[in-house]
């Protein structure tokens, strides 16, 4: 990643310190010029590219935010924020498989350095959207393939039992093999379906602060799990106590419930529609 001769690396650098100036007076405008020259002067240094797509990420416009980001992240694929603005510019373009694939490389990044930047939670909430998104439309999707089989499976055992003349009822009033078989359609295709049914999450995979599933559970002295971010907000502003138990409880004391996150995960798969976030 080097920036060139001494002289020319110098006025790139200058040239974004200004721009970081502007950006933080929210002079998108006049930042975004102030990172193109950098560029100009330097195009390999990944940050000018980044913080551009910083700019243009403000502004909301995605097809510049996906070309700087992916211009950031061919010379330096370590960048979290790299990832996480691509992922975003690809949800907004539709694109739930690879956006899901990028937003994941970016909390993944951001794990492997041991941070608890704050900006953990904002890839997670844009990711979770992702995935329900992604979930909603192959669902849909799936839903209407399901029916249509479903009626044309019910249209073809009414056309046999019609030609076998098994289609009425026994004289006396009992239900036939055509009213059984109909009746087993129906429970086959209800079974195919319920993954797709949204429903409520299992308490026990909920933190019992915010009430919604676990994404970091921890798990205090007195066996109370909750979500990792919540509970530490809790110590940090209300107090060093347990809030169900009250029981004196410091940071140190947490531990990782990793059995309750490997159960969020396997619910989390089997039922993506648990991505939705109360908001």
């Amino acid at each position: 990643m080097a920036a060139g001769g001494g002289g020319v690396a110098q006025q790139a650098e200058l040239r974004r310190i200004e721009g970081n100036a502007c950006f933080k007076k929210a002079r998108l405008g006049a930042a975004i010029d102030c990172y193109t020259e950098a560029i100009a002067l330097c195009p390999d240094v990944a940050v000018y590219w980044m913080n551009r797509a910083l700019c243009h990420f403000r502004r909301k416009d995605w097809a510049k935010v996906e070309e700087d980001s992916r211009r950031a992240l061919a010379l330096d694929d370590s960048l979290v924020k790299g990832h996480y603005l691509l992922g975003y510019a690809l949800l907004d373009k539709e694109e739930f498989a690879l956006a899901i694939k990028e937003l994941e490389k970016a909390l993944n990044l951001l794990k492997s350095s041991s941070s608890t930047d704050k900006m953990a939670e904002d890839i997670w909430q844009v990711l979770a959207k992702a995935k329900y998104l992604d979930w909603e439309k192959y669902s849909t999707e799936r839903v209407w393939r399901i029916q249509s089989l479903k009626e044309a499976c019910e249209s073809a055992l009414q056309e046999h039992h019609f030609l076998s003349g098994t289609l009425g009822e026994d004289l006396d009033g009992s239900s036939n093999e055509y009213s059984e078989q109909i009746k087993l359609l129906s429970e086959v295709f209800s079974k195919a379906t319920l993954a797709d049914t949204p429903g409520d999450v299992p308490d026990y995979l909920c933190c019992q602060i915010t009430f919604e599933i676990f994404r970091d559970p921890v798990i205090t002295p007195s066996g109370v799990t909750y979500e990792r971010a919540v509970l530490l907000e809790h110590l940090d502003k209300v107090g060093n106590f347990d809030p169900v138990t009250r029981e004196p409880l410091k940071e140190h004391q947490l531990v990782p419930n990793l059995a309750i996150k490997e159960a969020v995960q396997a619910y989390l798969k089997e039922h993506s529609w648990a991505y939705r976030l109360n908001c």
